[in-house]
């Protein structure tokens, strides 16, 4: 049998030219950018509801401090998910190709995030409303958990080599677009008086979810298998089980990058859920923190994009390695910030937080965990690593930091502490990684 291929099985045109500017490459960044975009809109929704809405709605029978306590770990639940999500998906992503999984994760969240529009109070069916509160959010953990590894790599693995970690932030940067999106509809019906936001309000973005998907579905559906997956089918390296091959052979890689990932989520889940809720417990004006915390996410797309392409001309972790540095030396200066009890100097420091720290690690992310596994568990390998540095950074965050905001008797100098510290860890476990810019993906790695 001779080795060659039928032309689906080449290399991609933009492979070869070395360009993404073709209008299959755009319809596949597109893809990547708003299917992650609406995923995320779906799971961020619940993270800011967790803020400001379902300590009063779902647990508003208990003192107020136990039931945001409360509203935070059922936002922990479905960070719990997300690594569960990453090997189940995964598996079948590295099995049966990327595109498939991506629809079904696709309709799971949007079927999730409209059941918790529609779900009754507990004032309405009593402790069965946080139950099932708490289940749709594993359901939603579990969907985000094989979205963004295949979205990325169906960005990465069409692009040239050359442009590899700008392709791959395209999934990046639709996660912050699902934030800024979720946040001014939320924004929108906050204005609201607060009986009817907290009555009927606060549901209609989740059932904004339902005409999100249909459009995320539609486009899709119109992008081709990856070109470095049909290459792999025509091989016999499809035979063993990828998450054990990736907790044999590669538990290194996975252990370095997911503390290295922990670093941005540390941001994320500190800035955009925690210190929402701090702020406005301190009389910040809700309406103008969403709205802060929406153009702050605008912020990180941008940073986002200029950190992708500077990792494609400089590499991935001295652009990483930056944004860590710079959130370690920061920490302090933003947590004074965000006590002055003013929108201002809680928008500046979220602005940095966010805009600038988070987005610049952010930015080459996707790459970075893409080039640590080979092609036959790059989707399980990359969705384990960044799901689970998703789940011990943001997940359980908001749930830490209020911890430490009481062993300091209501100071927050710990919790600056513990995240400078954190930061140092992760930058050195980047340290620790091999560069990937120029690693080619086609061979298998050592």
């Amino acid at each position: 049998m001779t080795s060659t291929m039928n032309p689906q099985q080449t290399q991609h045109p933009a492979h070869e030219a070395g360009s993404l500017n073709t209008k299959s490459m755009r319809r596949i960044l597109a893809s990547s950018f708003i299917g992650s975009a609406i995923e995320f809109y779906d799971f961020i929704l619940y993270a800011t509801a967790a803020s400001i809405v379902f300590n009063q709605v779902f647990f508003a029978d208990v003192p107020p401090a136990v039931g945001l306590f409360a509203s935070f770990g059922t936002l922990a639940v479905g960070y719990l998910a997300r690594p569960l999500g990453g090997a189940v998906f995964g598996h079948f992503g590295d099995r049966i190709g990327r595109k498939g999984v991506l629809i079904v994760s696709m309709v799971m969240m949007g079927a999730a995030t409209t059941a918790i529009g529609l779900l009754p109070t507990t004032a309405q069916i009593g402790v069965a409303a946080p139950v099932l509160l708490v289940l749709l959010r594993i359901i939603q953990g579990l969907a985000v958990g094989g979205e963004w590894g295949g979205a990325m790599l169906v960005a990465l693995e069409h692009a040239p080599a050359k442009r590899r970690g700008f392709a791959a932030s395209f999934a990046n940067m639709g996660g912050p677009a699902g934030a800024v999106l979720a946040t001014l509809v939320v924004s929108a019906f906050s204005t609201l008086p607060d009986e009817a936001f907290l009555t009927w309000g606060w549901r209609i973005p989740f059932l904004l979810s339902l005409a999100l998907i249909a459009v995320g579905l539609v486009i899709r559906l119109q992008v081709s298998e990856t070109p470095l997956f049909l290459q792999l089918e025509a091989t016999a390296e499809k035979k063993k089980i990828p998450v054990v091959e990736v907790f044999t052979k590669y538990p290194k890689n996975l252990v370095l990058g997911t503390i290295a990932g922990m670093s941005s989520y540390t941001v994320q889940g500190l800035m955009t859920v925690w210190a929402v809720s701090y702020a406005v417990g301190i009389g910040v004006d809700r309406t103008g923190v969403l709205n802060v915390k929406a153009i702050g996410a605008t912020l990180t797309i941008v940073a986002i994009w200029f950190a992708a392409r500077l990792s494609d001309k400089y590499g991935r972790k001295p652009v990483m390695l930056a944004g860590m540095l710079a959130g370690a030396v920061l920490a302090y200066p933003i947590i004074w910030l965000l006590q002055t009890g003013t929108l201002w100097g809680f928008a500046i420091g979220l602005f940095l937080a966010n805009g600038i720290i988070q987005g610049v690690i952010f930015g080459p992310f996707g790459a970075f965990v893409a080039e640590l596994f080979p092609t036959r568990m790059r989707y399980t390998g990359a969705s384990l690593t960044y799901q689970s540095s998703s789940t011990l950074g943001a997940g359980f965050t908001p749930m830490i930091a209020s911890g430490l905001v009481l062993a300091a008797g209501g100071g927050l100098w710990l919790v600056a502490l513990v995240w400078a510290a954190s930061f140092l860890v992760c930058a050195a476990c980047v340290l620790a990684t091999r560069e990937g810019k120029d690693r080619d993906l086609n061979g298998e790695m050592r």
